[in-house]
């Protein structure tokens, strides 16, 4: 049976309200939230970006059962990697079990602020093997001494290891990186439904016998959708809001600012978002954009409600419903 999701989505909402929406949404039946970790917002109109650990700390509290997950953290620039393995042993302590790591190689619009200029891709991947390799002895709770190409970790140890293993997830867009991290991860994470990365995926890690090879590796995906009374009320938000998404991820990794975003994405027309993101009132539109994920054999689908404004609206009338749909369709 397919999982269903909601964002947390910093970007858009201050930290005060993301912790009332993970409680909604925990309230309203979804069986677990992914959240952003951002510096900078995608765009200036979205106008938040909170510390996302923070927000999830908070979270852990205010909710029970949800499960949490980072959708997705860069562990090699912003964060040093032991950093990040102290952050989600902790976590991990404090949701009880209930956190998973989600990991990627970054953008440059929120790791650039440290002031140690943007790598290229080939880099960023590398950096990321070290990063896990790091992340994972660290949380043995043992002590680490480490001395690689881009890290070095010098007599560290996470004095506060939680009895439930910190699963990973790591973010995939193609075979060179499916090869890379497949042996290294728990999880698959994809924003595109293709068939042929759960594929690829499931036969990397049948080949090289990494951890849950024993059909327990999901594949997580995520979905924006615009929900609304009012069709166009929903497309003109999802065009103030989103029309940053149609650049794909080989150009949202590389552009720097909020302003960049903004004048990349100025010659957006609502139309274009109407046709590539589903908006308006119709559940079983907006459930059946889904239907991609599904098709290809991802595990875990994450919406993404767009814009603060209609959150609370959202989670109190139309998730459930939608959810129902939902698992219907799965």
């Amino acid at each position: 049976m397919t999982r269903f999701g909601y964002t947390l989505m910093g970007e858009q909402s201050g930290p005060r309200e993301l912790v009332r929406y993970a409680q909604a949404a925990e309230d309203a039946g979804f069986d677990f939230e992914v959240s952003s970790d951002h510096y900078s917002p995608w765009l200036v109109s979205q106008g938040h970006s909170p510390y996302a650990w923070t927000v999830l700390g908070a979270v852990a509290h205010a909710t029970s059962h949800v499960e949490l997950m980072t959708y997705v953290t860069c562990p090699t620039m912003r964060y040093h990697p032991a950093v990040v393995a102290q952050k989600a042993a902790t976590l991990q302590i404090l949701s009880e079990g209930r956190f998973v790591l989600g990991l990627g190689s970054g953008e440059n619009l929120n790791e650039h602020v440290v002031g140690q200029g943007w790598p290229n891709v080939d880099v960023r991947q590398d950096r990321l093997i070290e990063a896990i390799e790091i992340i994972r002895e660290l949380h043995s709770g043992e002590l680490l001494t480490y001395q690689g190409e881009h890290f070095r970790v010098d007599s560290a140890r996470i004095w506060d290891v939680p009895d439930t293993r910190v699963e990973i997830g790591v973010a995939v867009s193609g075979e060179e990186s499916i090869a890379s991290f497949a042996p290294m991860a728990d999880h698959m994470i994809a924003v595109e439904p293709k068939s042929e990365l759960v594929q690829l995926w499931d036969d990397a890690r049948r080949t090289d016998a990494g951890p849950g090879t024993d059909g327990g590796s999901r594949k997580i995906g995520q979905i924006p959708i615009s929900w609304d009374p009012d069709r166009d009320t929903a497309v003109q938000r999802a065009h103030e809001q989103f029309r940053w998404f149609g650049g794909g991820w080989p150009v949202n990794a590389e552009l720097p600012t909020p302003a960049g975003f903004e004048a990349a994405s100025s010659f957006v027309r609502p139309d274009d978002i109407a046709a590539s993101i589903p908006c308006g009132p119709d559940l079983d539109e907006l459930a059946e954009s889904v239907r991609p994920y599904l098709d290809a054999g991802f595990t875990d689908v994450a919406l993404v409600q767009i814009g603060d404004e209609e959150q609370e609206r959202f989670l109190a009338e139309a998730a459930g419903p939608l959810l129902e749909r939902l698992r219907a369709l799965a």
